[in-house]
This record gives structure tokens, sequence and C-alpha cells, in this order.
């Protein structure tokens, strides 16, 4: 009798779809496909994480709950200018939701990495080992949201910018099955919102009062990210908004990307929810974002338990 193979999951990043892994999550457990290894990327690693600490339901009963003032909360300006989230209510988030400080990623009950990205190489860097809450916290660190994280005289970023869908950390791992989910299928060019926002105008102030410089600086990121969490009347010839450029751009990139990194090493079975209309930063919609993991995980769960069975 052949050994059960080694199941990983590999878990891509996404922003706001990555909600989506949660259905998968669950649904495959719920079919009995447990899996051994989990790898993830961003928002995966961050689900992933969830998973494996026994904390998902947790989770998934908060993002259920969440609404846009929520997430609107999660953001703010800072006199550094390297990043718009605040630091102290994610780190809450993350204990609460995902792991203590102490919780080492060796102590887990199953085999799991995250995927960050080396800002001066360009390289990926993987966490299979240390404190769990710094690996996830490094790989969600999207750029131009996050400020970017110091880790052994490194500053990481969003492991999406070279490993969207970590595929190849799972094969690292031991697994014999991979099981992907790709959260950036068709997302090149969606989802903006075509809005205008009128800035106020510049005061007639010196350079030096750097006060009101920040001040002025802060109202356009107010302004911006109203236009963000609010609805607004389409204006289909404004220039997208301060969040909506940076979220297209790393659309672009991600679907470039993981087009490349899953065509060179396919996984055994790709799992792609239909998100595309879901921005990247529209937390509160998990309701929708869940349900497509699990209508599209139902839909391939005989697939992939022939393949178990044939291994």
């Amino acid at each position: 009798m052949s050994p059960t193979p080694r199941i990983g999951l590999a878990l891509g990043s996404g922003s706001s779809r990555g909600w989506s892994h949660i259905g998968v999550i669950n649904t495959l457990v719920k079919h009995g496909v447990v899996p051994d290894v989990i790898c993830g990327c961003s928002i995966g690693a961050l689900v992933g994480a969830s998973y494996t600490t026994g904390k998902l339901i947790q989770l998934e009963d908060w993002v259920r709950s969440l609404t846009r003032l929520d997430v609107a909360k999660f953001f703010e300006i800072n006199t550094g200018l390297n990043g718009f989230v605040n630091k102290e209510r994610l780190h809450q988030f993350l204990n609460r939701y995902i792991c203590s400080d102490d919780c080492m990623i060796e102590t887990l009950p199953k085999r799991f990495a995250a995927v960050s990205t080396d800002l001066a190489s360009g390289t990926e860097v993987w966490f299979s080992q240390g404190p769990l809450i710094e690996a996830v916290w490094a790989s969600i660190s999207l750029p131009g949201l996050f400020p970017a994280i110091r880790h052994r005289n490194h500053w990481l970023v969003d492991g999406g910018l070279v490993n969207p869908v970590p595929i190849s950390t799972c094969r690292a791992l031991g697994a014999d099955i991979v099981i992907a989910v790709n959260l950036n299928g068709n997302i090149a060019g969606k989802h903006f919102r075509e809005v205008s926002v009128e800035p106020e105008p510049r005061p007639n102030l010196p350079d030096a009062e750097a006060g009101n410089w920040m001040e002025m600086i802060s109202r356009t990121v107010k302004e911006y990210s109203d236009s963000l969490f609010s609805n607004h009347k389409e204006n289909r010839d404004a220039a997208p908004g301060l969040f909506d450029a940076i979220a297209g751009s790393i659309n672009i990139t991600q679907d470039r990307i993981t087009r490349f990194r899953i065509a060179s090493d396919p996984p055994d079975i790709l799992i792609t929810p239909r998100l595309s209309h879901i921005s990247p930063l529209e937390f509160y919609r998990a309701r929708e974002t869940i349900e497509s993991g699990i209508e599209v995980t139902e839909a391939i769960v005989p697939e992939i338990k022939a393949l178990i069975d044939s291994v």
C-alpha cells in the first residue's frame, strides 16, 4: 500500500480578494482534503497562518462583519510618508486573529512558509522558521500602503512582487501534490473607481513650514481615501485616485508574474476564484469573496480526490 501523499496548499496574493482563501480551505477540509503543507504569499500568508494556528473561524466571523468604515480605520498618514496603514491597529489584529508575538513557525502543527521580497535585490525570501507574526507581516507589506520591514539587515516587502502563488515553496517543503489558489486571474486593468476628486488649492505658505505642508499632504490623502471608501458619481474622464493607481499597477504586475510562474512551475490543481470585480482594498466584501472560494472549490473537489487516489 502506497503512503498517503502529502498535500500542499499554495495560497496566492491578492489583497481583499484573499478572503476567498477562507472559503477554499473550509471546503477542502469539509471534503476530507486536509493540507499538510501551507505556503502563503501576502494575504495568502495571513489566511494560511490563521488556519494553521486554529483561528480561522474567528477570522472569518470578523471579516464577514467588516464595513467600509472599519476598513478605513486601518489607514492613516504618518510623518515618515512610508505607508498608510495604522501599524498599531494592524498589530492588534494580527495578535487576535493570527498569533501572539512569541508563536514560532517551528511549533506549528503543519509545515508553513510565507513569501516576502528583498527590496534591495528583488529576490524572494522564505520564512519557514522563526516568529510567525514577523513572517506574515513581512509577506503582506504591500508597497505604498505598508512600510518595508527590517529583517536581518534587509528591507522586505510584499512577496507578491516575485512569487504571487508560492507553488515552488510548497514543493520545497515536501508536498507531493500542490493545490494552488490564484487570485490574480484576469485582473489586469480592473477595477478602477472612476471618480473625480477636486483638490483644495495649495495655501501660499513658505516651503520651510513643514507642519503646514504635512497638513496639506494629509488633506490630500484623506480626499483620496474618501473617494476609495465612499460612493461617488462616476466620471470616466477623471484621473484614477492615488490608491487606485497603486492598486491598478500592482494588479498588472501580479497578473503578469503569476502567469509566468504558473506556466514555468504548474501546480497539480489550480483553483481560480472569479474575483476580478473586487478592488484590492475592498476588504468589507468578504461575504462575496468567501462564497466565490467555496463555489469554485466545490466544483473541483472530485478532480482533487481522483488525483489523490491515483498517486
